[in-house]
């Protein structure tokens, strides 16, 4: 054929051809019809020969062909070793469509044509192989008897292969497989089979081939007739859904002959069994088959290849978790001693569908389910159609949880393959009729794209390439002609994105059917079946929180339509949260005081972020749910970070300030204000800080900050009402110093405001007026902020003022001058290391914290009997402090290690060196801590030992406050309490003695640096 000859006519689509009196073969024409490379399309088309010209059936399965050019090129290699091809496909067409159908999928299975083109007769037979056949077929291309109990390869006798007969056979078994593989890929791609039908036929064709590879193994072993083994498969060989290029998952169960003893018998089937693997994953002239994986076996990699029955089933009884449980639903025998492989199987069901009844179901379920969005590498997360989001795994692992959670009572669920049991789900109402559809379409879709993957080289992938050529290879392979990339991305993520929307909600739609009575024609999930959905996912009360589905979604109204589409994500963002009772009961209870706002609803309907971070923030903290209910309109706050970012405290006080200003005359009302305003930044600290957006030192300084800001109103108020009842001018200047936690800039949710209260009268004002007119003052201040009302009180202690609580609340400076000249003990010029200015006259604040520096950072430091006075007082606090019958190592503040600890280790080192050191000149513990580090005053490895433990404290005592609702020191015993308290520091359900032991370890490291540092340094 001479090149740019008029001999094909190109019609009018890509991949059609037009029989006319004359073909042109341009290069053009030829690119038009689908090639991508039309020059070299042409080429090869001439070097066919003259048989070629005008056999337009010929081209037009070509073109037709996913990769015209791949099909084309294989075709040239094939004609090239045997020209009577050529011949074969214009006498036999069916052969030629299905062959240039895989050769335009496949490279691989083009390959082994070339190589082996005897193959050709296989693909053209007319009929699949059943199961025994194929077996059968495969063991004799080992040279073994089908007819055999137990065949041999190559017709020897048990362990007497002869030399390279093991290689041979191996050889053969590759290529026998390869030539079935082949013929089934034929069928496949010219839709002659359906999905269901492959994957069960490469699932037959895997189980004769592991026969096989079992009758090499015996010709290798001795005394291989010692022993019953059974191969028993798993994952998709087990359920007959297998895809073209898998690991195949396997589990050996053996059993002795009679008189044989048990041991030997093990020995010899671990022989057989590892015989049987090399034999088809071991690389021969012909390659391998597949990996044969048997680590779903008991104790995986760790635990013997083989085992007797009773043997496992005493491992599945008492040791096994809910995965190996999930991983049993698709055993089947498939090869080896077929009746030991039933007994087998039968014996496990039992114990299958039994395991939702186990004590920590829920708790694997969880752990599975994280599982599920288990690592996959970022340049892959988006292209893996197994393990990225709305992916295979998604679909088969909702599919096996509903399974074990409803077919302990549902016998009609126990099914092995997926699309099987999906379809017995929706027949059960365990799922909706249109989700199963939905999902079934997505599982097909993804499971041929799977198939193109695979059979282009063979090999194990489940990431979709990115390459253009490769894209549009699979496209045409589904029948997407018009826009093969296109079309094929577009129909990818509109699938994958399905099953995400499906998976997140496919646990909890039909809970709402079961309670919400809606008109359904279809089956409903029962009361009984809902209630157990519920309890497997983590909810404690089941009953009750159908209680509450029904409260939120029965009706008629926009409401409930509005929470039946809401409820079925937010039940699973509840179940994942540490305690998913209260967060429904929470979520019910602040729906009830905002349903009728209209932007409630409709803003968690439109902002995903919003309604998955309230689920969270509920189904974690009694305090917050607390701080909800009094002020529900804050769930606005939860859109973004930026809204939940900490204010700053300039902002604050402006808007204290102006409610204070705008009641001047109603110091309750002002106040009323101000705690409102409190109570909305603490909501937003404890969101941002449950969400991760804060760290535990910014928390302290927000917290404290706020604090400053209350306090400053309530004493600005508190001077309004005393000026109003005295009806005359204030008579002195009055400021508020923070001392404690709070000097420290370190409150936490439960802290107490501790404070001490300064004057100076003004100008001509005598003393006792300006005294009683302060006090008057301070004690309002207090009353204010601590009298009953919606929002959570601040409590103002006094207590660490000179002579205690029998001393004056307020004094002038000049008394605390002159107390501290003459009274003052170590342990008060140690707690006036906290003391800063909060609230008041800013320069009265001054004028205290310059009285009281000498004190506290003495020029030369404190004596030597000072710091002994200071150690004692510590040991005493040690021995007297700690409340009965509280651990001493999990005690945060007072025990080992804890806070007190290393507050008193701080301390200590600015009593002695602050005079000298102006760094170590602040009322931080941390800020103290690293500044006597970078002064050579402390090893900074025992700083960071310190800080760790004195972090790791302060967060618990706040997540103690966050979880509970309830100040608390110590970490709970309650074995449901200290999970929910690990969990809200972001530990995994599992993780709960992992938590116990890492806040041991850093305090017992704590406590080793202080008694070196404090008691003897």
């Amino acid at each position: 054929m001479s090149r740019g000859t008029d001999v094909i006519d190109v019609g009018v689509e890509e991949g059609t051809v037009n029989a006319a009196p004359r073909i042109q073969t341009t290069a053009g024409r030829l690119a038009a019809l689908g090639f991508a490379d039309g020059a070299r399309a042409e080429r090869l088309l001439d070097d066919l020969g003259p048989e070629a010209v005008g056999d337009f059936a010929l081209l037009d399965d070509l073109v037709r062909a996913a990769d015209p050019d791949l099909a084309l090129t294989t075709l040239s290699r094939l004609v090239e070793r045997d020209p009577s091809v050529l011949g074969t496909f214009r006498d036999d067409p069916a052969l030629r469509h299905r062959l240039l159908g895989v050769f335009g999928i496949s490279a691989a299975l083009g390959e082994h044509v070339v190589r082996h083109p005897e193959c050709l007769a296989v693909a053209g037979s007319p009929q699949w192989p059943v199961a025994r056949e194929l077996c059968e077929e495969m063991l004799l291309a080992v040279g073994a008897d089908p007819d055999d109990a137990e065949p041999v390869a190559g017709g020897a006798t048990v362990g007497a292969a002869e030399p390279g007969a093991t290689a041979q056979a191996m050889d053969a078994l590759r290529v026998a497989h390869r030539t079935r593989l082949l013929d089934l890929a034929a069928r496949d791609v010219t839709g002659e089979c359906t999905l269901a039908e492959t994957a069960a036929a490469l699932a037959d064709l895997a189980a004769a081939s592991l026969d096989a590879a079992l009758a090499i193994a015996r010709a290798e072993v001795a005394d291989a007739g010692d022993v019953r083994l059974a191969v028993i498969g798993m994952g998709k060989c087990g359920a007959r859904e297998l895809n073209y290029i898998s690991d195949v998952d396997v589990v050996f169960v053996a059993e002795p002959r009679e008189g044989v003893d048990e041991t030997k018998a093990l020995q010899i089937a671990t022989r057989l069994a590892q015989g049987m693997m090399r034999a088809c994953s071991s690389s021969t002239r012909e390659g391998a088959l597949w990996e044969v994986d048997a680590n779903l076996r008991p104790e995986g990699k760790m635990g013997p290849l083989v085992r007797s029955m009773e043997s496992h089933l005493a491992y599945y009884r008492r040791w096994a978790k809910t995965w190996e449980f999930q991983a049993l639903l698709k055993a089947r025998p498939v090869a080896g001693d077929l009746e030991l492989g039933q007994q087998y199987v039968a014996a496990v069901n039992d114990l299958v569908w039994q395991a939702a009844a186990r004590p920590n179901f829920v708790e694997d379920v969880q752990s599975m389910r994280r599982r599920v969005e288990a690592h996959v590498p970022v340049g892959e997360a988006d292209r893996q159609i197994k393990l990225g989001p709305g992916g295979l795994r998604d679909i088969e692992f909702a599919v096996q949880l509903l399974q074990l959670v409803h077919g302990r009572s549902d016998p009609l669920l126990r099914r092995r393959a997926t699309l099987s049991a999906l379809a017995a789900l929706s027949r059960g109402g365990y799922v909706g009729r249109d989700d199963a559809k939905a999902l079934a379409e997505a599982y097909t879709f993804l499971r041929q794209v799977e198939h193109m993957l695979q059979l282009h080289r063979l090999r194990r992938t489940h990431v979709v390439p990115s390459d253009t050529a490769d894209l549009r290879r699979i496209g045409r392979g589904l029948g997407m002609t018009t826009d093969p990339v296109g079309e094929f991305t577009t129909t990818w993520k509109r699938h994958a994105l399905e099953v995400r929307r499906l998976h997140e909600k496919l646990f909890y739609r039909p809970l709402l059917q079961a309670v919400a009575r809606l008109p359904e024609s279809e089956a409903r999930l029962s009361t009984a079946a809902a209630t157990a959905r519920l309890q497997a996912l983590g909810y404690a009360d089941p009953e009750g929180a159908l209680r509450h589905i029904a409260a939120l979604t029965s009706g008629v109204s926009r409401r409930a339509a509005i929470q039946r589409t809401l409820l079925p994500v937010m039940l699973g963002w509840f179940a994942d949260a540490p305690d998913p009772d209260a967060g429904l009961l929470g979520f019910r209870q602040v729906s009830d005081k905002l349903g009728s706002t209209p932007w409630y609803l409709r803003l968690l309907r439109d902002e995903t972020a919003v309604a998955e971070r309230l689920a969270h923030l509920l189904g974690t903290s009694k305090y917050v749910t607390g701080l909800l209910l009094h002020a529900p309109e804050a769930v606005g706050m939860l859109g973004s970070p930026a809204e939940l970012a900490v204010r700053p405290a300039a902002t604050l006080a402006g808007e204290a300030a102006a409610a204070v200003g705008r009641y001047a005359e109603d110091a309750e009302t002002a106040v009323a204000a101000a705690r409102a305003l409190r109570r909305r930044e603490l909501l937003r600290t404890a969101c941002a800080d449950l969400s991760g957006l804060i760290d535990i030192e910014e928390v302290g300084q927000a917290l404290s900050s706020l604090n400053d800001v209350t306090i400053q109103a309530a004493l600005g108020a508190a001077i309004n009402k005393v000026t109003l009842e005295r009806r005359e001018p204030f008579p002195t200047r009055i400021a508020v110093i923070a001392m404690g936690r709070l000097g420290g800039l370190e409150s936490s949710y439960a802290s107490d405001a501790d404070v001490m209260f300064v004057h100076a009268p003004l100008p001509g004002v005598a003393e006792r007026d300006a005294t009683d007119a302060a006090h008057a003052v301070a004690e309002e201040t207090r009353r204010l902020l601590a009298r009953p009302a919606p929002d959570p009180p601040l409590q103002i202690d006094a207590g660490l003022r000179p002579e205690g609580r029998q001393g004056p609340l307020v004094r002038t400076i000049a008394s605390y001058k002159a107390y501290y000249d003459r009274w003052a003990s170590h342990w008060e010029a140690q707690a006036l290391l906290r003391a800063r200015f909060c609230a008041g006259d800013a320069d009265l604040g001054r004028e205290f914290t310059a009285l009281v520096d000498p004190l506290r950072y003495p020029e030369g430091g404190i004596s030597v009997d000072a710091v002994r006075e200071i150690r004692k007082l510590k040991a005493r606090m040690e021995a007297e402090r700690l409340p009965r019958g509280a651990d001493p190592a999990l005690h945060t503040k007072l025990g080992r290690g804890g806070l007190t600890d290393v507050e008193w280790v701080a301390q200590l080192i600015q009593l002695r060196h602050a005079g000298a050191v102006p760094s170590l000149r602040t009322t931080r513990t941390l800020d103290a801590l690293r500044a006597a580090a970078a002064e050579n005053l402390l090893d900074p490895a025992d700083e960071a030992v310190l800080a760790e433990a004195w972090l790791f404290a302060s967060r618990i005592r706040d997540a103690l406050m966050l979880v509970r609702g309830r100040a608390a020191d110590s970490i709970p015993t309650l074995v449901k309490e200290r999970m929910l308290l690990a969990r809200a520091l972001g530990y995994p359900p599992e993780g709960t003695e992992d938590f116990v032991e890492d806040y041991r370890r850093a305090t017992r490291r704590a406590r080793t640096v202080v008694e070196r540092v404090f008691y003897e340094g």
